[in-house]
Order: C-alpha cells, then sequence, then structure tokens
C-alpha cells in the first residue's frame, strides 16, 4: 500500500486490475475501474467487519478471574448506533447501483457515432463475420464475409482507434459473443428465417446489438469465445480478433473486395494469415488432437 500511495490515480488503478485482463476498448476500461473500486469498497467493509469481530472476540471475552454465574455487562437500544449501522449498508447498495447504471448505460447505449459495422452470425460450432458497406467484385452485392471452418479458424479484422457497432445473430442455438478483453459478452439469440431461408437482418427480434470504441495503440491477435454452452464442440467454437491500423484495415478491405481469401488479403498487409490466438480443432473421433 506505501509503495501505490506513490502512483498516479492511473497507475493506481493499473495496480488495483485484480487480474483482470487488459482491455482494448474505452469501454472495457470503464468497466474495469468500477470493478476495481468495487472490489476496493468490498474489501475495506471486510477489513472493518473483520476488525470489529476480532475486537469484540479480544476485548470481550471472559476474563479468567470472573465468576462462572456472573453475567457481562449487558448494553442495549443504543438508538444512534442503530441508525448507523441499519443506514450504513442501504448507502453502499446505492452508491454501487448508481455506478454501476452509469457504466451500464454507456456500454450498451447504441446512441453514439460508428465508424465501421460488422455483422455475426454464431452456428455450431463456429462463425461468420461479415463487413458493412462492403462489396466482392463482380459479386451480386456480396459484402466481404469470413466463415470458419474445422482447418480454419475465423480471424476478424478490426482497425484500431474506431468505434465498432456489431449485430448479433445466431442460426441455430443461443450461442454468446465473448472476446475477453472486450471485458464484456453478448448473448446470440436465435430469430429465425425469412421466407426465402434468410437469416432475418438487424432489428429483427432476437438479434442483439453493441458498440465499443477499440482504443489506439491496441494492435495485436486477441482470442474470442463463445461463453455459452452450445452443444458438444462448444469449449472448441472460437475465432481471433486481429486488430490492425487504420491504413492496414482499409488496404485489407481492398484486397477481400478484390476476391482475395481472408488469409491472402492479412498476408497482404503484412500480418499472420492464419489464426496465432487459438487453433482449430478437428472434431473427427479417429484425430489426434493433443
Amino acid at each position: 500500500m506505501l509503495a501505490l500511495a506513490g502512483c498516479s490515480r492511473a497507475e493506481l488503478e493499473d495496480n488495483l486490475r485484480f487480474g483482470w485482463p487488459t482491455g482494448i476498448t474505452d469501454e472495457a476500461e470503464k468497466m474495469r475501474i468500477l470493478w476495481s473500486w468495487s472490489c476496493v469498497a468490498a474489501l475495506a467493509v471486510g477489513v472493518l467487519v473483520w476488525g470489529l469481530t476480532f475486537w469484540a472476540s479480544a476485548f470481550h471475552r471472559k476474563k479468567k478471574d470472573t465468576p462462572n454465574d456472573e453475567l457481562p455487562r449487558q448494553t442495549a437500544y443504543n438508538l444512534p448506533l442503530e441508525l448507523t449501522y441499519t443506514a450504513f449498508p442501504f448507502v453502499a447498495i446505492a452508491i454501487l447501483f448508481y455506478y454501476t447504471m452509469v457504466v451500464q448505460n454507456d456500454v450498451i447505449t447504441l446512441d453514439k457515432k460508428v465508424d465501421h459495422e460488422v455483422e455475426v452470425t454464431a452456428f455450431k460450432w463456429n462463425w461468420q463475420f461479415a463487413y458493412e458497406g462492403t462489396e466482392v467484385a463482380g459479386s451480386n452485392d456480396q459484402m466481404v464475409e469470413t466463415i470458419g471452418t474445422t482447418e480454419e479458424i475465423p480471424v476478424l479484422v478490426l482497425p484500431s482507434g474506431s468505434a465498432v457497432q456489431f449485430t448479433l445473430k445466431s442460426a441455430d442455438v443461443v450461442h454468446s459473443f465473448w472476446v475477453p478483453e472486450f471485458l464484456y459478452k453478448l448473448d446470440v439469440i436465435p430469430h429465425g428465417v425469412n421466407e426465402d431461408g434468410t437469416l432475418k437482418g438487424p432489428g429483427a427480434q432476437g438479434t442483439n446489438q453493441f458498440i465499443v470504441n477499440i482504443k489506439d495503440g491496441t494492435e495485436g491477435a486477441y482470442v474470442g469465445r463463445c461463453a455459452e454452452l452450445c452443444g458438444v464442440y462448444h469449449a472448441q467454437m472460437n475465432f481471433e480478433l486481429r486488430v490492425v491500423s487504420p491504413d492496414q484495415y482499409e488496404d485489407y478491405l481492398t484486397a477481400r473486395e478484390s476476391g482475395q481469401s481472408n488469409a491472402d488479403a492479412l498476408a497482404s498487409i503484412g500480418e499472420e494469415p492464419l489464426a496465432t490466438s487459438t487453433s482449430p480443432f478437428d472434431p473427427s473421433r479417429t484425430s489426434n488432437n493433443s
């Protein structure tokens, strides 16, 4: 604690991370601060309660020279004290509720400026990512898409320093979209299909949306997972989030729109063509997945 006393507020809060991952979005940092200081408050209350408990046990225990039939001094009806320890929990809960609602409303609101939109479709047991506002050359208005297979982990490419809106849909059961460095996950709800067999679009019942502001300087590879038990291969339903610079991102989309595969487009901007944070899982019962 003495070492922490000489830190700036940012350094102090970083030291109070309590094991949480380093967030790569503005929203993640706000949630991490809320969680960190909630833990500090809980520890402070715990120390107070434990201290009073041990104090009462140590200083109000029966003395050796006290007769066995002598009762300890009886105290009751200390109205100010009773009001204090009755009101304190409600005040603490009110403060926690207030800051929780402030952060929650900021995280879930869709009233934010958006730079890019990604449509996420979850299916047993993989992911499909489609980039809104893109079109593959020579196609009939087909967006740039990345679909995972048992041989290749899907890599979702996004630029740093940008606001991204995700629209989540499920083709079958309930899944959950989770990137640990977002410090946030959102369920992906089955929402049905149109008469022509296509999945219903954004805004349809069952779709979920959220927006994150990816921070500058967060370029790198981050594993993404399904966080809702969805069947036999739930544990292998991974993807990779690859954060690149804005210029690299534009070059990547240009390459994809020209017809290049996801791996070739990544290689063309100097990135690893395949996922580096996780590996594919062969569901064959006869293969060696060790």
